[in-house]
């Protein structure tokens, strides 16, 4: 049994692990050059650090995992690798193209794959909300601001704001502290009645809540340690400067997280660090015609498995859940892709995933972005950043061509089409346009996941799949 296990975060990590213990020959590829995903974005091995558990949580669990799937005699590690192309070979099964090498070098070798099954493990970006000023050097996603800290210990400003939605802010503002930024505070723009509200309601719910607490005692007391202020129903709703960010105004927010007048406060910072949730990076799931949810994840049954036949998916791409979940996801979707026998360890993973995916659903109803953000932005604000185009001429080019579809408003706008491919801005144009479209388009479809040189395409022999023939292959 041949697997192609994409990504080496927890889920994949899991993944690879769970297969090669029943018996497959697992390929993983993974973008970076060092193992762990996002979640344990660590310092490279010439850093010689003593204690990486310091800034990582579960640490021993990945040492775990990659030590026993590095030195697997049936796992292949393919590192800098760029998956751009799945396509569906006749008998229905996927075909994985990717190049391997530095990002954009020239000469990168071209790697096509054919397994038996495919696991899909390429979990999610952070979703930055627009705001006045956030183009400005120094506004950072907090995801970056995390993974600078953790891969290099740089601290990316002595005068640090966390802002957005979501208990992610809380490790980010650690990962800051103990890198020498003095965090000013984190804003939490969900209101405390709101918090109260969602995570108060059917406790009995919250089992998986309990195993985390642990985990939430140390930020707290990390935060204590480092003077950390915690402010909820807060938002941050415009950065100013000039060449960098000079400070940031703050302002309360209701329920539906629109800024109450006359309660604005503007603090003097050096470092902005925003994170307003996550979003499922779907671009291959999609290539390989998987059927995506109305919440915008891809769909699987119990085993994991996708509405394709032999391949599966795990960690954030079907929930935001966080590392438990992809870990006991990635376990389940590996032994089954793997076509294991029915196990008390895989019967102990199932019990697990429901248990957190149901913290995560909590976490979504709790912390999602709420409609009053759009009341933050002026005519002037950029909201997509690659193609410089603002708020204002978003509503005016919609209103002048009444156009219905979001295909027709992208060319239109240019919304979406730069480098990104509307990765940062996709979801907040959808959003600011009217957030359902006549012609069905979604800024999830990109048939090319990853920028690929005219050269090395010229010389790729496969079938392009456009945005319809893809369309059509899903259903």
């Amino acid at each position: 049994m041949t697997i192609v296990v994409i990504g080496a975060g927890p889920a994949g990590l899991a993944a690879a692990r769970s297969a090669l213990r029943a018996g497959a020959d697992v390929t993983l590829l993974d973008s970076s050059d060092q193992l762990g995903g996002q979640f344990w974005r660590h310092l490279p091995d010439a850093a010689h650090a003593a204690k990486q558990r310091v800034l990582h949580h579960g640490w021993s669990t990945f040492e775990a995992l990659a030590s026993e799937v590095t030195q697997h005699p049936s796992c292949t590690l393919v590192q800098n690798a760029q998956v751009w192309l799945i396509e569906q070979r006749d008998d229905g099964a996927p075909r994985v193209h990717a190049h391997v090498g530095p990002v954009d070098s020239v000469g990168r070798t071209a790697l096509t794959l054919e397994p038996e099954a495919l696991i899909l493990a390429t979990g999610a970006h952070d979703r930055t909300l627009p705001f006045p000023g956030w183009t400005l050097p120094g506004v950072y996603t907090a995801g970056a601001a995390q993974a600078l800290a953790k891969s290099e210990r740089i601290a990316l400003g002595s005068r640090a704001i966390v802002a957005g939605a979501g208990p992610f802010l809380l490790p980010v503002a650690q990962s800051l502290a103990l890198t020498g930024a003095r965090v000013l505070g984190v804003y939490e723009a969900t209101t405390t009645a709101a918090l109260m509200r969602g995570w108060g309601a059917k406790p009995w719910q919250l089992g998986a809540a309990v195993g985390k607490m642990p985990e939430l005692a140390g930020y707290v007391a990390g935060h204590v340690r480092h003077g950390i202020p915690y402010f909820t129903g807060r938002a941050v709703i415009e950065a100013h400067g000039t060449d960098r960010v000079e400070a940031a105004t703050v302002a309360r927010v209701d329920a539906s997280w629109s800024p109450i007048a006359g309660t604005e406060t503007t603090i003097e910072t050096d470092a902005v660090c925003v994170s307003h949730g996550f979003t499922p990076r779907l671009e291959l799931a999609i290539a390989a015609g998987c059927s995506i949810t109305a919440e915008r994840f891809v769909e699987v049954d119990v085993r994991q498995q996708t509405s394709i036949r032999g391949v599966y998916a795990a960690g954030e791409l079907t929930g935001i859940a966080g590392a438990d979940a992809a870990l006991a996801e990635g376990s389940i979707a590996g032994h089954f892709a793997a076509r294991g026998p029915r196990s008390a360890e895989i019967s102990r993973a199932a019990r697990a995933r429901d248990r957190f995916v149901s913290f995560g659903d909590r976490l979504d109803a709790v912390h999602a972005p709420r409609p009053g953000w759009t009341s933050w932005l002026r005519d002037d604000t950029t909201v997509c950043r690659c193609e410089e185009v603002t708020s204002g001429e978003l509503a005016s080019i919609q209103s002048q061509t009444a156009s219905c579809g979001l295909r027709s408003l992208k060319l239109s706008t240019r919304a979406g089409l730069g480098i990104c491919q509307g990765r940062i801005c996709g979801r907040s144009v959808e959003e600011l346009l009217g957030g359902t479209f006549a012609d069905g388009v979604a800024t999830d479809r990109r048939p090319i996941v990853s920028p690929v040189r005219i050269g090395d395409l010229a010389n790729a022999s496969v079938e392009l799949p456009t945005e319809e023939t893809s369309h059509q292959k899903k259903h």
